[in-house]
């Protein structure tokens, strides 16, 4: 197999950056501006992590493309990290924040727009009944508080290398095989370890065996992980993870927030899981911050039997803020009009035709590198064959390699998603966006061989 020539990568990255420069004046002086009032230059510093030297500030955006202050227009194949995965602006999800905005948007009390929403979750995913969070990090934190009442048990499991917002408990790795604090995570109230278990994906024994104490109250699971390159679930892994929650009375909580890209159900529609929670954030609104968590009719049962409605404002769970009417008619909007059938019908053929472009320059050029695809999202990484779990998808990471092949994209017209190679088709995408990719990528590769 073809290696590449470190050598030329450091060559190639020096290149990319004086061009970078170079073509981006405008938002240079922006930074420069920024970095007088903003910690870091920017309003959330994992945007100092971008690729170039500073920051791309946006001008406008609409479908799957952006402009940037500086004039260059790109093809926008990050998208909000899913954030935007119907695409910047749609219009009916547009036309109804509009007219939200004119009637008032946050009011401490229901819309006829949350029945229609939670009827739309109820028909799509299977489960009979649903609350309102701002972010995915908060329907997951009020998902996992709500099991641990429930069960009365005191930890929860999660898989190595998971995602599942900024939740605490979740902030854990395996090292080694022994489970420790994720590196960099900052400021932890509490070490995970003493809240947490974590298993590598895919591994049913190490699960079994976590599970069989009796003491965790639920899995947080994504059905396939996303945020350290997708991993696939092997044959009968969730029908194996059903049974084990189930039988040793641990509540399963799925978290479709990324894996909503397989379809307008996610993962758990087209596959048929059966969790006892679901939560989903960031495209379910068109942009406008919102999250759902959906209950079985059992777990609905049990939450009821714990409530009290006296401290129900003061109990951790809810937030002045959710279930507002701006992220109602956002969310109806959304479901009815923009994340649609019709629109994954769009979606998940251009993101087939990505990952076929990709693979074929990395069979033309023998490079020992794979992508994987899930519904409409895709990425690459640079390892021979697919990992099985987090801790092996970790191992392959090429930070350096990962840095040019993002910089490269971006000079060249293409944004891929921030930290991953990873691409999310949005509605709106051409074909000749897609194979405009693909000659980047050769060139790209082909320039440090």
């Amino acid at each position: 197999m073809m290696s590449i020539n470190r050598t030329r990568l450091e060559e190639a990255i020096t290149r990319e950056n004086e061009r970078f420069t170079a073509e981006h004046p405008r938002s240079k002086q922006l930074f420069e501006r920024a970095k007088k009032s903003l910690l870091a230059g920017v309003p959330m510093n994992w945007m100092e992590r971008l690729v170039g030297r500073y920051p791309v500030f946006v001008e406008e955006a609409s479908g799957s493309y952006f402009t940037d202050v500086d004039g260059h227009r790109y093809i926008d194949f990050c998208l909000g990290d899913t954030g935007a995965m119907t695409g910047h602006a749609p219009p009916p999800a547009v036309e109804a924040i509009i007219e939200r905005v004119r009637r008032g948007t946050t009011l401490m009390l229901p819309t006829e727009d949350s029945l229609w929403v939670g009827e739309e979750l109820s028909r799509r995913f299977g489960l009979p009944y649903w609350q309102v969070a701002l972010t995915a990090t908060d329907a997951n934190r009020f998902s996992i508080r709500l099991a641990r009442e429930i069960t009365k048990r005191p930890y929860i499991l999660v898989f190595n290398w998971c995602y599942h917002g900024t939740v605490d408990e979740t902030f854990i790795t395996l090292e080694n095989g022994v489970a420790r604090c994720r590196p960099l995570n900052i400021g932890p109230p509490v070490d995970p370890v003493v809240t947490t278990k974590v298993v590598e994906f895919n591994d049913l024994p190490a699960l079994e065996k976590a599970l069989a104490p009796g003491d965790v109250a639920c899995v947080l699971a994504e059905p396939a992980l996303t945020n350290i390159g997708i991993v696939l679930p092997e044959p009968g892994y969730h029908e194996a993870l059903r049974e084990i929650t189930r039988r040793t009375d641990t509540l399963l909580i799925i978290d479709e927030t990324h894996t909503i890209c397989t379809g307008p159900g996610g993962y758990t529609r087209a596959h048929g899981l059966q969790p006892d929670i679901l939560t989903l954030g960031k495209p379910i609104a068109s942009g406008v911050p919102a999250a759902v968590y959906g209950f079985s009719a059992d777990a609905a049962a049990r939450v009821r039997e714990i409530s009290n409605i006296e401290q129900a404002d003061t109990g951790g769970i809810g937030g002045t803020l959710a279930g507002n009417a701006l992220s109602m008619a956002a969310m109806r909007a959304t479901l009815k009009s923009v994340l649609t059938k019709e629109a994954y019908d769009q979606t998940i053929p251009l993101a087939k035709r990505f990952t076929d472009g990709v693979q074929a320059v990395i069979k033309e050029k023998g490079l020992p590198w794979h992508i994987a695809r899930l519904g409409c999202r895709a990425e690459y990484w640079f390892c021979p064959d697919p990992p099985r779990n987090g801790g092996e998808a970790a191992a392959a990471v090429d930070e350096k390699l990962d840095y040019y092949m993002h910089l490269a994209a971006l000079n060249r017209g293409i944004l891929m998603t921030p930290f991953h190679n990873m691409a999310l088709i949005a509605p709106g995408t051409r074909d000749a966006d897609i194979d405009q990719h693909t000659r980047v990528f050769r060139e790209s590769v082909e320039a440090i061989l």
